[in-house]
């Protein structure tokens, strides 16, 4: 059987660690934006024009939007590239089980046509070994 290229683990794995990286980009986003804020607050404190922390303001809110449109894309990119690998694996799974259903039904055919062959050459002694097991299930059961 060929080896699988990633497990389902290592899938998980790579999940988790796209999200701690996403996380950390936010806490760093997120800090420019404090920064930032506090330098607007720093700048009224100052008397600054009015005009200037409109702008700022704006140009802040639109910074901010840009980032979590970015992280947003990010995260849709990371999902469906996961999705896609896992279907991928599913697919490759239940190929897989499907040719060794196909080997386990060939494998039962010839052991069948070998007992068939068996019960015709020796009627005598198959219908002893039936009625046998059919003695010993019956001493089973009758015990329960």
């Amino acid at each position: 059987m060929a080896k699988i290229e990633k497990t389902a683990e290592d899938m998980k794995k790579d999940v988790r660690d796209a999200a701690e990286e996403t996380a950390e980009d936010l806490r760093s986003g997120a800090r420019k934006v404090a920064d930032d804020v506090r330098e607007t607050a720093r700048r009224v404190a100052d008397n600054a024009p009015v005009e200037r922390l409109k702008e700022r303001g704006a140009e802040l809110a639109d910074s901010v939007r840009e980032t979590g449109r970015e992280y947003a894309e990010r995260a849709r990119e990371a999902g469906e590239e996961y999705a896609g690998r896992a279907r991928a694996q599913a697919e490759h799974l239940y190929e897989e089980g499907q040719r060794r259903a196909h080997e386990v039904a060939g494998y039962a055919e010839e052991r069948y046509d070998e007992v068939s062959e068996m019960v015709r050459r020796h009627p005598a002694q198959a219908l002893g070994i039936a009625a046998g097991v059919g003695f010993l299930v019956g001493l089973i059961l009758a015990r329960r």
